[in-house]
């Protein structure tokens, strides 16, 4: 590595001019490129030579166990929101944006795509490991610090969903995002909440796919 590149990644991982630019630009590009949202913040990670751990991405003592505890978390989360969580916020029982997805088994797979890279690995490593670091870098690591940064970023995480997505979108994205970075804040690891929030997705998607909306929206609240 030559003293250029040291330079670099110094100013890539502080916060004067370029690191900032560099943030806003991880930022602002994400949501245009999904299903490639994390390819700004695996570049900052690669140019700033920043260890995968700081991001939270730490090889897990057991991917078996990481991959169906995710899965369980995040499938699990979704049919409450869609259920209780929602309803009491008003929200419709189907979901006007996505109902084209209703028996579509050829827009099927593309969405699977989106949802699990765009949505599962790219707004996780965005939202939660990237901006994690940031701001635990600005703010430190105690708990009144941990509180902060995952009440700031929850609600950046809703704000992004309501230009295109609306209102109850915002909601939901608020909430889940404060679930996810809540066990973040406390565990630091990643892949669990990739894993969670793919599965969260995936059955938003299958719960539309097979026409389950309405049942399930009016199952605790007729």
């Amino acid at each position: 590595m030559t003293e250029h590149d040291d330079r670099l990644a110094a100013s890539l991982r502080g916060f004067g001019p370029l690191g900032v630019a560099a943030s806003l630009l991880v930022l602002l590009f994400g949501p245009i490129l999904e299903p490639l949202n994390s390819l700004p913040a695996l570049a900052w990670i690669h140019y700033s030579r920043t260890p995968w751990s700081e991001v939270g991405l730490v090889r897990p003592r057991s991917w078996l166990a990481t991959i169906a505890g995710g899965a369980l978390f995040g499938a699990g989360l979704k049919l409450l929101f869609k259920s209780l969580v929602m309803p009491l916020f008003g929200a419709p029982a189907i979901n006007a944006e996505y109902h084209y997805l209703y028996g579509n088994t050829a827009e099927l797979p593309s969405m699977m795509i989106v949802v699990l890279f765009g949505a599962g690995f790219g707004e996780e490593l965005v939202y939660r490991g990237f901006l994690y670091e940031r701001l635990g870098k600005l703010w430190g690591r105690g708990p009144l610090a941990k509180t902060a940064i995952v009440v700031v970023t929850s609600l950046l995480f809703g704000a992004i969903h309501y230009p295109v997505h609306g209102i109850y979108s915002a909601i939901q994205a608020t909430l889940d995002g404060a679930a996810f970075g809540t066990v973040f804040a406390i565990t630091g690891r990643l892949w669990p909440l990739i894993v969670a929030h793919a599965s969260f997705d995936v059955t938003a998607v299958l719960i539309i796919y097979f026409g389950w909306e309405e049942r399930l929206a009016g199952l605790f609240l007729r």
